[in-house]
């Protein structure tokens, strides 16, 4: 996309936010009472506000998204099915709450929840954020990503340069202490800090002002695009490029 807003086809960044017009002014106030209400009866009461102000912005959004990545060259892409439920399984749980107490939504390179390398937005009370890249990937998954990980070190420190010129960096807390078994050998420090993580997440803070604006998009596919060099990295070790 260009400096303008112009993407590569010639169409303003500003066509696919004209259905996206902000999440609802009750948005978060929403979240916060249900936080403290978790009753059926009291959701039901309140169904078309969470239609109104959360649900039907955030369904635009992700579709706002899909032709904002489009258009910045990005295969990243959602619809209605992209977002989480509400409800949550409580079935194994020992906390027995029926709801979540935020909103979130998914973009992946075929718009399932399942594939690998994800644009994710999350929409909440306690503090909103965009992430991107491969959370708790399957065992098989994270073996191919340590593996190209420890082959390639170069490239491993390339991107991690791109990110940081860009204001990311890796890290959710969810680390090993040392190197897994099989990757003993590896010397590289940067490499070896990355093979030592559980996810490859890098994520931004979205201001809760920001929710009311069509520029979201904007901001949500500018963060893509400066995670892009991880998604990539990842897509190719797993063999998933879009």
């Amino acid at each position: 996309m260009r400096a303008d807003g112009t993407g590569n086809d010639g169409m303003s960044a500003r066509a696919s936010e004209a259905m996206f017009e902000g999440f609802g002014p009750k948005a978060l106030d929403f979240f916060k009472a249900l936080g403290f209400h978790q009753s059926k009866a009291w959701f039901d009461e309140n169904r078309g506000l969470y239609e109104s102000d959360v649900k039907a912005p955030l369904v635009a959004l992700v579709g706002a998204l899909s032709q904002g990545c489009a258009q910045a060259g990005l295969p990243l892409r959602g619809d209605g099915r992209s977002l989480f439920r509400l409800n949550r399984d409580i079935r194994f749980s020992k906390d027995k709450r029926p709801y979540k107490t935020n909103g979130g939504a998914i973009l992946s390179s075929d718009g399932s929840k399942k594939t690998p390398g994800l644009l994710y937005i999350h929409i909440d009370p306690e503090g909103c954020f965009v992430a991107a890249g491969f959370w708790h990937p399957e065992p098989p998954q994270l073996l191919a990503l340590r593996k190209t990980i420890a082959a390639d070190p170069a490239r491993v420190r390339a991107v991690l340069a791109k990110l940081k010129k860009a204001g990311l960096s890796l890290g959710d807390g969810e680390a090993l202490t040392r190197l897994p078994k099989g990757f003993e050998s590896v010397t590289d420090k940067a490499a070896g800090a990355v093979i030592r993580m559980k996810n490859l997440v890098v994520r931004r803070p979205v201001p809760d002002a920001r929710l009311s604006s069509p520029a979201l998009v904007e901001d949500i596919v500018a963060f893509a695009k400066d995670a892009e060099p991880l998604l990539r990295f990842g897509w190719d070790a797993l063999g998933h490029a879009p």
